[in-house]
């Protein structure tokens, strides 16, 4: 009885210091976003659509966003790809293979490694992709299987903490941790993932330095574009594999990873579809708007997470010279999907449904849908910008895995822009399935 005693106390304080550690990403608390926006102040400034559509003027706002909140992308940053390692050949009963590799990135004695994980449907032959980045180590996100922990040997049950999870999971849903691997072969989808912590440490202390020692002649400065780098680098590893449709490559982030989701999309036009759940400022909230964690909170908290010159912005947003509406229009006329929650108001669901909205007139001019909804109610799979609300907080649960595969499923022909800033959209052959 005693031992019994000691193991719950052990488990409360376990539960507590997991509580402490979730304020940093969601305000707990019994409050619900607002669903009026007809009283919010406009999305400002206005996106020039015309030049935003030229060369020029998407290099311009590519500019922008290194220059304010995320610093360079790291262009020419070297990735060295090792070969492919079976993990399982029966995963999952037999319905596909499991397999590793590592990706190192950098140069010198900075170079750093992780290992990007991969789920194939048996006989998979050209089947889309899902490329996620996890909070979650990769022995949590395949939990029982060998693949590499942190400290490069087989994950054990000690490197999954199944107490620690069970917690985290707990709190922030079922899939915050272990991947729906076999929702995702239900609908033929490649899975792969990595932890984005392997790569560069989530860490104010330890990310500075592991960000200035990877030896680029242009390295980046926020975990964040270092983050959205690994998504380029992961597709890289990927797009001359012949189980892989690199034509239908989505890549999904939650939090902090869905900012990073959006900052690869504006970069790799590889991207096909972005899932970007609950991603909050500096993701699709607006950094102008007074509600929710705000920008200069986010920016005290994980000064990391931007780049250094992003201090004296976050203070004084309107010294902005463009809102996240525009990080959102650089997505056109590629699908996003935009995850929310009623109690997540940290997120600040209401700033982003209005960042969308502002943002739809670029999928407009490209000649295909932007968002449908008038109001934070509707989800329309279909929409070029899909916007999904639920009830609850700051996680992942399974309506929301069900609700990022009918966004998936959904998969129309790219648009050709034409000179002058019309569109056509062009038919794609259907992926084998």
């Amino acid at each position: 009885m005693f031992f019994r005693i000691l193991r719950w106390i052990g488990l409360t304080l376990l539960a507590a210091l997991a509580l402490l550690v979730t304020t940093s990403c969601t305000m707990l608390g019994l409050n619900y976003a607002s669903l009026d926006t007809a009283n919010k102040p406009a999305s400002v400034p206005a996106i020039d659509i015309d030049r935003l559509m030229t060369p020029e003027g998407r290099a311009e706002a590519l500019e922008m966003l290194e220059d304010t909140l995320y610093g360079p992308w790291p262009e020419g940053l070297p990735v060295v790809i090792s070969d492919w390692r079976i993990v399982n050949p029966d995963y999952l009963e037999g319905r596909g293979t499991l397999e590793e590799l590592d990706i190192t990135i950098g140069r010198g004695e900075g170079a750093r490694t992780f290992q990007l994980v991969a789920a194939f449907p048996a006989a998979a032959m050209s089947n889309p992709l899902v490329l996620s980045q996890t909070f979650s180590s990769n022995c949590a996100t395949f939990p029982g299987e060998t693949v590499t922990s942190e400290d490069g040997d087989p994950c054990t049950a000690r490197d999954y903490g199944a107490v620690v999870s069970f917690i985290v999971e707990t709190l922030f849903g079922e899939y915050i941790a272990e991947a729906p691997v076999g929702l995702y072969f239900d609908e033929g989808f490649v899975y792969a993932s990595f932890h984005a912590g392997d790569f560069i440490p989530d860490s104010a202390q330890r990310a500075p330095a592991a960000l200035a020692g990877l030896g680029a002649d242009v390295n980046p400065t926020s975990t964040l574009m270092a983050w959205a780098f690994a998504f380029s680098a992961a597709m890289d590893v990927l797009e001359n594999d012949p189980r892989v449709d690199t034509r239908h490559t989505s890549i999904m982030g939650h939090s902090r990873h869905g900012k990073a989701a959006l900052l690869a999309a504006a970069w790799d036009q590889r991207v096909e579809a972005v899932i970007a759940h609950q991603s909050g400022f500096a993701g699709a909230s607006l950094s102008r708007s007074g509600t929710g964690e705000r920008l200069d909170r986010m920016a005290k908290s994980y000064p990391h997470w931007l780049s250094p010159e992003a201090q004296g912005y976050a203070r004084n947003p309107s010294t902005l010279p463009y809102d996240q509406h525009m990080l959102l229009a650089l997505v056109a006329p590629r699908r996003l999907f935009l995850g929310n929650a009623r109690r997540d108001v940290w997120s600040d669901p209401n700033s982003s449904f209005r960042a969308a909205q502002a943002a739809s007139a670029m999928w407009t001019a490209m000649g295909v849908p932007g968002i449908s909804g008038e109001d934070m109610r509707t989800f329309d799979p279909t929409d070029g910008i899909v916007w999904w609300l639920r009830p609850g907080g700051h996680s992942i649960v399974d309506d929301d895995v069900l609700a990022f595969l009918e966004f998936l499923k959904v998969r129309p022909g790219p648009a050709a822009v034409q000179p002058g800033g019309s569109a056509a959209v062009l038919p794609i052959a259907e992926t084998p399935r």
